[in-house]
């Protein structure tokens, strides 16, 4: 972890430098009489973006955990390198702080719109009062934010997922694949949208055996308390989820989460993992046999689809939610020993078929 926070901070301080010297020559083209906004601008009279991109690239700010989360950010990183590569655009992607207030934030999401980032795309609800805020003096630059749809402006899309879904069927996974009749769910930070991941999870486990028990653990009730963020903290609570009795363990910790999988991978234990596949992360190789599945949500498509509508000067804005139908959520089968589970591969599809048809309803609150 050491080393890992070493490369993070060099990371930081390149992005610092550019960020200078990019405030520099912003400052050098106010002084001849012309703003980052005026710069922005078409003379089409109307100060909309028209015609060919005129934006600098995509513009991206991580939540809590950073880059080599193997989870939430690296989904929306995927989307932002595959969008960077097929538009042949440029792009600057930011690591939060320890510890930072919301005015860092605010500092962050406005400092990518001011260098001529478009779009701006927040990765988390945490961001949303610092879009609300930088929306507004930048009406001309689309932003979006990840798992919130609270703001409301011409020039925001909301782009948030039916997680619970997802969660469902990771539920009926672990009911199908537990041998003692004793599963474990742990949530990263104790907060409205972990609890749509308990609660699917839950509902998903009691719709294959009412009579399995479930542990239930939160790691923190703050984000800046390191829910999202501390390996140990996920490691110490699968500890005592196997050690009570549970044989899979399904996490909605994001960095934590590799502490989940780490624990139940040690003691030869089911783990399922989220938001990314994360059977096939790099740093999660050596435990991979035992990552059952993951509940996956396309964060990655989503940063993309966002790119793609403002590069090709449609700019998507609202609320857009991606949900199991649409296949933006789901459960991944790369691990080839839960594909040789076929009573569990078929109870997981006769799930999800259930939920698109409109046959079951999935809880967002446990």
């Amino acid at each position: 972890m050491r080393r890992r926070r070493q490369i993070r901070t060099t990371r930081q301080r390149s992005i610092s430098r550019t960020a200078v010297a990019v405030a520099a020559l912003a400052l050098v083209a106010t002084a001849c009489g012309e703003t980052s906004s005026d710069a922005a601008k078409d003379d089409d009279g109307g100060g909309k973006k028209s015609g060919a991109y005129q934006g600098k690239g995509i513009g991206l700010a991580y939540d809590i955990g950073g880059q080599g989360d193997q989870s939430f950010n690296d989904a929306a990183h995927s989307g932002y390198a595959r969008a960077r590569k097929d538009f042949k655009i440029g792009g600057v992607d930011m690591e939060p702080g320890d510890g930072e207030s919301s005015a860092d934030k605010t500092q962050r999401i406005e400092q990518l719109a001011r260098q001529g980032y478009d779009p701006v795309v927040g990765v988390g609800f945490i961001y949303a009062p610092a879009i609300q805020d930088v929306a507004k003096k930048y009406p001309d630059t689309t932003f979006g934010i990840i798992d919130d749809n609270t703001v409301e402006a011409d020039n925001v899309a909301d782009l948030v997922f039916h997680e619970e879904q997802g969660s469902y069927l990771a539920g009926v996974a672990a009911a199908k694949t537990t041998k003692a009749k004793h599963v474990g769910f742990i949530g990263g930070v104790d907060i409205p949208i972990i609890h749509k991941f308990e609660a699917g999870f839950v509902q998903g486990v009691k719709s294959v055996d009412p009579k399995i028990k479930i542990e239930r653990r939160y790691l923190t009730e703050k984000p800046e308390e390191g829910g999202f963020a501390s390996p140990d903290k996920g490691q110490d609570a699968a500890s005592g989820q196997l050690e009570a009795g549970a044989d899979v363990l399904y996490h909605a910790a994001g960095l934590s989460g590799q502490g989940v999988i780490q624990e139940a991978g040690s003691q030869k234990k089911w783990a399922i993992g989220v938001d990314s596949d994360q059977y096939r992360q790099k740093a999660l190789a050596k435990y991979k046999k035992y990552i059952l599945g993951s509940a996956f949500k396309d964060v990655g498509g989503a940063v993309y689809d966002l790119t793609k509508s403002v590069v090709r000067g449609k700019p998507m804005t609202g609320t857009q939610r991606y949900d199991l139908k649409s296949g933006r959520v789901g459960f991944s089968d790369s691990n080839p020993e839960y594909r040789r589970m076929t009573d569990v591969v078929a109870a997981v599809e006769r799930a999800k078929k259930d939920i698109t048809t409109g046959k079951v309803m999935v809880k967002i609150k446990p």
